[in-house]
């Protein structure tokens, strides 16, 4: 292996695209392992924690989980903060991404289509709205978290606004978080970055 290897699910979405998004902002030539998910039962008991993505390097043990891959990623390539405080600053706010992550995938695997509605429909009415305004306390002026400069906490946020923005998670409305304008600026300055965009035209 000459180069760094991220393996993850043949899917746009989730932790394995915005660790693939910070190598590519990063300027990083990393071979793109997208895996089936028909070869994950055979593939699971040889990750470091029974989970992807996981990063490859020459030389190293493999790296997982996605916020230690993007924090790796930044560090290497600047766009994590030196700073130890604001680093953690910004890894707070990428646990909390994980926080909502943590209470709306279970959702995805609930059967029965009235209890999901139900569901889903109380995280509209409460969850949703308190995780998104309690990132709103923590982002700047923008058009980033922490200032004009893009970082691996921004590609996060995105890839978690952006779950909803397509409209296709069902009774979760498209424009949940259109009351938070600087989460929705955020989201939209990610977005329109040429790095993010030469990568959803090559896709």
């Amino acid at each position: 292996m000459t180069k760094p290897k991220l393996i993850y699910f043949d899917s746009p979405t989730s932790r394995g695209e915005e660790c693939r998004l910070a190598l590519h902002v990063a300027g990083v030539d990393f071979e793109d392992v997208r895996i089936k998910r028909s070869d994950w039962p055979t593939l699971k008991p040889t990750t470091p924690f029974g989970g992807v993505p996981v990063l490859e390097i020459p030389g190293r043990p493999p790296l997982a989980q996605s916020n230690a891959i993007l924090v790796f990623i930044g560090r290497e390539h600047g766009i994590h903060p030196k700073d130890a405080f604001e680093a953690a600053r910004h890894e707070a706010m990428m646990a909390h991404v994980e926080d909502l992550r943590g209470t709306v995938a279970p959702t995805i695997r609930i059967a029965d289509e009235a209890e999901k509605k139900k569901v889903r429909e109380g995280l509209v009415a409460s969850y949703l709205p308190t995780w998104a305004d309690r990132a709103e306390k923590q982002i700047g002026d923008g058009p980033f978290f922490a200032g004009p400069k893009i970082n691996v906490v921004d590609i996060k946020l995105y890839m978690a606004a952006r779950w909803f923005a397509g409209g296709k998670v069902d009774y979760i409305p498209a424009d949940i978080f259109s009351p938070f304008p600087k989460l929705q600026r955020l989201h939209d300055a990610v977005r329109d970055d040429e790095r993010i965009k030469a990568w959803y035209a090559k896709s």
